[in-house]
């Protein structure tokens, strides 16, 4: 196989690798540093940026496992990676291959993407969880005022500046937990301002900390005050305010929440015909609380994603398998909230449906700061294996952002890996909590 991985290198090299690069964030080039000597033996004509020795390495490039390989070496240059294969693979000696050399242990994965977050808000809504505890729903507590409209009001209260240092910890956090990419819904502003400050502060936190930032607009997240009586009037003056966001760059995809106590399934197809119009895709709040056929619904626009989906019956899951759509597994919510109703997944590994996994991270129904533990939670509550929880956290999550270049560890693919001071993949999902984390890089550079 690091023969082949080899030869592969050096055909592009002489040849070229006829995709134009990397794409993704960071539209670096492809290099991948060998040529062919006349004895058929492969030297490296320029040096690489970095070579990490040792550790196993949990691919993923593999249609079913782990695709470990052991005493593994992982090499990248411009942003992304040139090596990916056994030491004994190697072109030549180690130091007169890359720049930085790094003799290591544990395991190296493709980094995580979090790719279900509410991570910009103010404030929090402990309060709430203290009522829920005493026997208050999550509907009665929105129905009475709370829920998402508390945030909406400490949103609209806070300015852009104080929204992003309450946010920067958080960003923080996932990446100390092996987060690499991380996808940031609007949806507390409710309004153009509002909704714009969102969008540019989370764009502002994937420049401050040098991640990638995926931003979804939200804007059909819940009803505020002023249009209480005039959902329609609403959506009406949402669409107005995507196609202005959209046309200032702050809009990578859409998202509605479709429940009784959000928006009507015509709501949101109105909000998605206007996203197609844009040529933006759309993910959805689907089946959470109850089967309104929202995933039917995400997968009729070819949604990157149908989320929740708890109360999805099976002809949403054969329309997502037919569309493509990511099924994406939210076990914080569903642990906060203390829910009963499992998503389909029976169903969801019978039709094949790609199933990620994400924190949900938000200030009232799932204020989880670590994509780790949300695999735990997943494996313990949904029954899904370490594999299945580490795909949906890497490959799988990176497909329901419509991101191709990252969550495999693969030769010409973003250099985004997270190094962990363990030695098998399933010791991610069997720890509860701690710093299993010793190091990150995105696009080549050093995270964490």
């Amino acid at each position: 196989m690091a023969l082949a991985v080899v030869l592969i290198l050096q055909l592009r090299r002489r040849y070229g690798s006829g995709n134009g690069g990397g794409g993704g964030d960071s539209g670096h080039s492809h290099h991948d540093g060998c040529d062919g000597g006349g004895d058929g033996a492969v030297v490296a004509t320029e040096r690489w940026d970095g070579l990490l020795l040792g550790p196993s390495l949990a691919t993923l490039d593999t249609d079913s496992g782990y695709g470990l390989v052991e005493d593994g070496a992982l090499a990248w240059k411009d942003g992304l990676l040139v090596y990916v294969g056994p030491r004994s693979g190697l072109p030549g000696d180690a130091s007169s291959l890359a720049d930085e050399v790094i003799e290591a242990e544990g395991l190296v994965t493709p980094g995580l993407v979090d790719c279900h977050t509410h991570l910009v808000f103010a404030g929090d809504r402990a309060g709430e969880f203290e009522l829920r505890l005493q026997g208050a729903s999550y509907e009665e507590i929105a129905r009475s005022g709370g829920g998402i409209l508390s945030s909406v009001r400490a949103v609209r209260e806070a300015g852009e500046d104080e929204l992003l240092a309450q946010s920067l910890p958080r960003a923080r956090a996932l990446i100390a937990d092996g987060a690499t990419t991380l996808e940031i819904k609007s949806g507390y502003g409710l309004d153009l301002d509002n909704e714009r400050k969102m969008l540019r502060v989370a764009r502002r936190i994937g420049v401050t900390l040098g991640i990638g930032v995926r931003t979804t607009f939200l804007g059909a997240h819940a009803l505020p005050a002023e249009y209480r009586d005039d959902a329609d009037g609403y959506i009406d003056a949402a669409i107005g305010w995507l196609q202005a966001l959209h046309g200032e760059g702050l809009v990578d995809a859409v998202d509605a929440f479709c429940e009784r106590i959000g928006f009507s399934s015509a709501q949101t197809r109105r909000m998605f015909e206007a996203a197609r119009a844009l040529g933006l895709p759309v993910k959805l709040h689907a089946d959470q609380l109850s089967d309104g056929g929202g995933a039917a619904l995400a997968a009729e626009f070819h949604g990157l994603s149908a989320d929740h989906i708890e109360h999805t019956n099976e002809a949403g899951v054969r329309a997502m398998a037919d569309a493509g759509t990511v099924a994406v597994l939210l076990p914080g919510a569903f642990h906060v909230l203390r829910e009963t109703v499992l998503p389909p997944l029976d169903l969801l590994r019978a039709h094949g449906v790609p199933m990620a996994v994400a924190t949900d991270c938000n200030p009232g129904t799932s204020p989880l700061l670590s994509l780790q533990q949300a695999m735990q939670l997943a494996c313990t509550h949904f029954k899904l294996t370490p594999e299945e929880a580490l795909r949906g956290t890497t490959i799988n999550a990176a497909r329901a952002l419509g991101l191709q270049d990252r969550g495999v560890l693969r030769t010409g693919l973003r250099a985004d890996f997270a190094h962990w001071h363990v030695r098998q993949p399933a010791a991610l999902c069997y720890w509860l909590g701690g710093q299993l984390l010793h190091a990150s890089h995105t696009g080549g550079r050093r995270l964490v």
